[in-house]
């Protein structure tokens, strides 16, 4: 089971760059990104309701929901949208790699979570083979203000991303399961971006074309009810540590796609980087170790 849900994040996570690339136009990010939402939580709380769940959270989750909601709902994907208009998406893609890390110090000092070396060592790994895969496209940027910049963004969004991998832990704890918590948490991030982007002037006129409109639902139903449900199951299931190393793998899933309908050509770089990831996760999951006892004879 904790097989399928990684194989099925990292799949849906990892194709919905090429569908929120077609969403960028003429309808504002933020307002993208609300539309997105609404329509997710409308889906996830039919489905509950629909599977009988009880959807009235407990009073005691309602902060962890709220902070949830701003965090990975709302502030997370603003922050890489930003990040996006002025730095390269490999930088990005670095970036965001440092996922694994940050949810084990994260775990470590705000949970008391035990430090897992095999999870840090795979992450160190992954963040390597994510630097080699990037190395064509990000150099010559690092001069620039704007680059560095952005890159804060794009940091203080994957802190978001690691905070609600926390909260959605802390939320599984007392019982709740990752469908209710994901509705109120999408409807709540959703509710944000709407005051926001009104208080900003921004326009809601929707775009009708056809890319876009399927861009939404692929973004809303399989890349946010499917995605964010099977990610936060992972997570309550084999800690945020290793659930998180899955997205070491999106931009390989990406440029697998981009290879097909962009003409990616692959670099021996890139091919040295992709084996990193892959023995980054062997040893973030314990394979390797688990091999050497046996080699060994200890196991």
């Amino acid at each position: 089971m904790n097989l399928l849900l990684y194989v099925v994040t990292v799949l849906i996570w990892g194709t919905t760059w090429i569908a929120i690339k077609w969403q960028l136009g003429d309808v504002p990010p933020p307002v993208s990104i609300a539309y997105r939402f609404w329509l997710a939580s409308a889906v996830l709380f039919a489905l509950v309701a629909v599977m009988r769940r009880p959807l009235r959270p407990p009073r005691g989750a309602w902060r962890y929901l709220v902070a949830q909601g701003l965090a990975l709902f709302c502030v997370n994907f603003l922050c890489f949208y930003y990040a996006e208009r002025t730095v390269p998406s490999g930088l990005v893609a670095v970036v965001f790699s440092t996922a694994p890390l940050l949810n084990s110090i994260n775990g470590r000092i705000f949970l008391g979570r035990p430090l897992q070396p095999a999870a840090i060592g795979g992450a160190l790994l992954g963040f390597a083979g994510i630097v080699c895969l990037s190395l064509q496209q990000i150099s010559g940027h690092f001069g620039e203000q704007a680059v560095w910049l952005g890159l804060a963004v794009a940091f203080a969004g994957t802190m978001c991303f690691s905070v609600g991998n926390l909260l959605s832990t802390r939320m599984q704890a007392m019982g709740l399961h990752p469908l209710v918590t994901n509705c109120w948490g999408m409807l709540i991030g959703a509710a944000v971006l709407t005051v926001g982007s009104m208080l900003a002037g921004l326009s809601f006129a929707p775009q009708t074309d056809a890319r876009y409109l399927g861009a939404l639902v692929y973004l809303a139903v399989p890349g946010s009810v499917i995605g964010f449900t099977a990610y936060l199951t992972l997570v309550g299931r084999i800690g945020p540590e290793r659930a998180a190393y899955c997205t070491v793998l999106f931009p390989f899933v990406a440029l697998a796609v981009s290879t097909v309908f962009e003409g990616y050509r692959w670099s021996a770089l890139a091919v040295a980087g992709l084996a990193l990831v892959a023995l980054g996760n062997l040893i973030a999951f314990g394979v390797v170790p688990r091999l050497l006892f046996r080699k060994n004879g200890l196991l």
